[in-house]
């Protein structure tokens, strides 16, 4: 009797299993679909991945992969019914169409069987390693030249260097631009161009000493006030480029910034105090107190910034109590893209988006899916 009660879980375990594998076969064309159309923007994601990530609260890693495998299983039908029948669980699949071609996928079935999701996974990481170009070994004239134009709102940047020492610049950058966030309005090559400019001022902020002289350091910032709203206006930093008001604010979270604030002549009406980031004490602490950005789910603990939830133009204080931790891409979200953030006494931390609707993260309450 015992016997065929072990028999009977094992039967409900698999019968659990195919129906599980069905299910997460379904799933991956459907990643590949909101991938395709993009249904992520807009809604506090940087990208496919993050997107999952958030919502059901899987590592970055493995939703790339589920991505690509959900891209993948669309010509690879073979693998795809292994998957849906439960043949093949989906780490293995997932490993499995990193490398297998509508030729090789019958063969390689019948191997990705008896081996386990490492061996997979090894022959996977052998099959897309990239070859390095044959370095040239000719030295040449290394230069480093810039400029501003554009009536000083732009910044031209030129160099050359021997071969082999761009091939460190550029798989530096690249590395660098691969991890950064993407905005929501940063699409197709221009958008690659402007990460790998973030990541050469990331790399140069990381790599700066502190200064020596608090007043070299210093952004001074130049506006005219908007008599119809009372903002700020025609923003322009001192001996640079002008900016918009939102990217002036940005910058009065993690820069050391004076504004002045001057009549329509330009002739200046009163000097604001200066603003200045948050001492590494407080920094260190927040970081502690945080642990990782914090909007729900992203879970960021690169490129971080301290954030002041009472703006400090508004007279917010750079204390522990009025600051936040987030990341690059959604620092940019509250002050370029209309984002709000509350942290309340007990330490919640909440997010409002752009319409002031209360952001929530992870999918809707079953009660929700059963009524749609």
């Amino acid at each position: 009797m015992q016997h065929e009660d072990d028999e009977s879980l094992i039967r409900g375990i698999d019968a659990e299993h195919a129906r599980i594998a069905a299910a997460q076969r379904r799933m991956l064309g459907l990643i590949a679909r909101i991938d395709r159309r993009r249904n992520w923007v807009d809604s506090g994601a940087r990208d496919t991945a993050h997107w999952l990530a958030i919502r059901y609260g899987i590592s970055y890693w493995k939703a790339r992969r589920w991505i690509a495998a959900g891209h993948a299983l669309e010509s690879l039908p073979r693998v795809a019914d292994a998957l849906a029948t439960g043949e093949l669980h989906i780490d293995k699949v997932a490993e499995l169409t990193r490398f297998a071609t509508p030729q090789t996928e019958s063969r390689l079935l019948i191997w990705a069987g008896g081996v386990s999701c490492g061996a997979i996974r090894r022959r996977a990481d052998v099959a897309t390693r990239r070859t390095r170009d044959e370095l040239v070994d000719v030295e040449r004239s290394r230069c480093l030249t810039w400029w501003t134009f554009d009536e000083g709102r732009r910044f031209g940047l030129q160099g050359e260097l021997p071969s082999a020492q761009g091939a460190v610049v550029a798989k530096a950058l690249d590395r660098l631009a691969a991890d950064l966030p993407v905005m929501p309005d940063e699409e197709g090559p221009v958008g690659t161009d402007a990460r790998r400019a973030d990541a050469l001022l990331a790399l140069c902020s990381t790599g700066s000493r502190p200064e020596r002289d608090p007043d070299r350091a210093t952004l001074v910032l130049h506006a005219r006030m908007d008599r119809s709203s009372g903002e700020l206006d025609e923003c322009e930093i001192e001996d640079g480029p002008a900016v918009d008001e939102d990217a002036a604010r940005r910058l009065a979270c993690n820069a050391r910034r004076q504004t002045v604030l001057e009549d329509e002549r330009g002739l200046p009406v009163r000097l604001g105090r200066v603003t200045r980031e948050p001492p590494a004490w407080m920094v260190r602490h927040l970081k502690y107190r945080d642990g990782e950005c914090r909007f729900p789910g992203c879970g960021s603990r690169r490129y971080t910034q301290a954030h002041h939830i009472v703006w400090w133009e508004n007279g917010g204080p750079t204390d522990l109590e009025n600051l936040v931790l987030v990341c690059t891409f959604h620092h940019r979200l509250v002050h370029e893209y209309g984002w709000r953030v509350r942290r309340d006494g007990d330490g919640t931390v909440s997010w409002f988006r752009r319409e002031g609707q209360p952001y929530r993260a992870g999918p809707d309450p079953p009660e929700q899916l059963i009524a749609s």
